[in-house]
């Protein structure tokens, strides 16, 4: 069956992405509505119309569409920042296929992906970073610590990693040790379990607590903007590009906390390596190197020996931040801590709410030991906040948590659960699939700390699926 001219402007005209066109000379052939929105036009301003008319700041070398006409080559994951003809700022992550008729190149088209708010807030992160160590240079105390741990970019110390568990106890005894020298330190933990606590408190005991202490996640930005995020940017590096200092350089004489670093591309892990090894560190553009003394510590939600098997992380950068390495148990790994982490909470959210909740029921201490925690801490946390929303008495009781608690069977471990046929039992095969279906959804979601599309690759499905069935389960809640 043939598709039809409108059956296909139809179906790319539904795509969340945008998408832009040109034939062979620059003019506009195809321009989806989605591509008008980023770009701040109207496709009918656009379509026909060459395409340096519409966006005058960019030129036969800047234009990816028609570099990769020139190139006949295709161009991928291009950072690109331009003006329209109204003066409105665009930045962009495009791949660009030059398009082949019997051999000829006649055109190229675009997928672009807005980055315009990501590259703002990325911005005015690294711009608020770079004053508050300008703030801490001039206002600095030594002898004052409490003050300094307030100025530094944290919160937490040791004394926050609430505990009574053995091996907890252990690793806080160990953290406290490596602060004291400058090594790279690796920290290995799931989603959820207190990995920036743990990394806060190495940084406010070491010698360098008194200077500025920065987090990146290595997974929040598209390969394109983590560079000039770490690194730093030169003017005229790329279309729109201004003089801007890295994070290395804002946590020059402090700590630099790079989180989920099995997501940075093995390209920039080869940078990152070549710094830390000599302590320097060239801006994007730039031809200078600066010296800078930060120390790295990176933090992983998985196997370090796994990623680098599957090479997602190199094998020399692993080696190279493996000097000291902590894993952080799992909430599962430490119920001695449940009951004291759940009164820690209660006692925060009352505070909070001006509310006087003395404690949980039996029923859900039971069901608290039994659950598996996939999201641990942050989790637990989570569901206190939860229930301290519903309860209208002083104890917090199965009624007041969230419905998959309530799902749960009680007296049944949730690891027992998926084994056992008695939970079922009573179901028809279309509930039992519902429920299994919800209970997976929402461990992906929590594990990944609600991020939808690292939930989806757990889960094996497309965003927009996983998307479309967190909706019905909300309407259905």
């Amino acid at each position: 069956m043939e598709i039809s001219k409108e059956t296909l402007t139809a179906i790319l005209g539904t795509i969340d992405e945008g998408i832009h066109a040109v034939n062979a000379q620059g003019y506009t052939i195809y321009y989806n509505q989605f591509a008008a929105q980023l770009d701040g036009l109207e496709q009918e301003e656009v379509l026909g119309k060459h395409l340096l008319e519409i966006f005058p700041s960019l030129n036969v070398q800047t234009s990816t569409l028609l570099k990769a006409i020139e190139l006949e080559e295709p161009i991928y994951n291009q950072h690109q920042r331009y003006m329209n003809i109204r003066g409105k700022q665009v930045v962009t992550v495009n791949s660009t296929l030059p398009l082949f008729v019997d051999g000829q190149c006649v055109g190229a088209v675009e997928i672009a992906k807005d980055m315009s708010r990501v590259q703002e807030l990325s911005e005015k992160l690294v711009d608020l970073q770079a004053q508050m160590a300008q703030n801490q240079a001039k206002n600095q105390r030594p002898s004052k610590k409490k003050q300094a741990r307030n100025n530094n970019g944290t919160k937490f110390t040791f004394i926050d990693l609430i505990s009574k568990s053995e091996n907890m106890e252990q690793l806080k005894e160990l953290g406290a040790r490596a602060a004291k020298t400058t090594s790279p330190v690796l920290i290995m933990g799931e989603t959820g379990t207190g990995k920036e606590l743990l990394v806060q408190s190495i940084h406010n005991a070491s010698p360098r607590s008194e200077s500025a202490f920065i987090a990146q996640n290595c997974a929040a930005l598209p390969a394109t903007l983590l560079e000039g995020i770490l690194f730093g940017t030169r003017k005229g590096s790329f279309t729109g590009a201004e003089d801007r200092p890295g994070l290395f350089e804002l946590a020059d004489g402090g700590t630099l906390f790079l989180d989920e670093i099995n997501s940075m591309p093995l390209e920039l892990q080869t940078k990152l390596l070549r710094v830390i090894q000599e302590n320097r560190v060239r801006r994007v553009g730039g031809a200078t190197e600066l010296e800078v003394d930060a120390r790295i510590i990176a933090a992983m939600n998985e196997d370090p020996q796994q990623a680098v098997e599957e090479n997602r992380l190199r094998s020399d950068l692993y080696y190279r931040l493996n000097v000291v390495s902590f894993r952080i148990p799992p909430l599962r790994e430490r119920p001695n801590d449940i009951s004291l982490l759940t009164d820690h909470f209660i006692k925060s959210f009352n505070y909070r709410f001006g509310k006087l909740v003395t404690g949980i029921d039996s029923e859900v201490e039971t069901l608290f030991l039994q659950y598996d925690w996939p999201g641990n801490v942050r989790e637990l946390e989570h569901t206190i906040e939860a229930a301290m929303n519903l309860v209208d008495e002083d104890t917090i009781r199965i009624q007041d948590l969230p419905p998959h608690f309530q799902q749960q069977p009680f007296g049944t471990s949730s690891s027992s659960k998926s084994t056992s046929s008695d939970w079922f039992k009573d179901l028809s095969l279309r509930q039992a699939v519902k429920q299994v279906e919800e209970r997976m959804i929402r461990e992906a979601i929590a594990e990944t700390d609600g991020n939808i599309l690292q939930a989806a690759k757990r889960l094996g499905i497309p965003r927009q699926t996983l998307q479309y069935k967190l909706s019905k389960m909300e309407s259905e809640e």
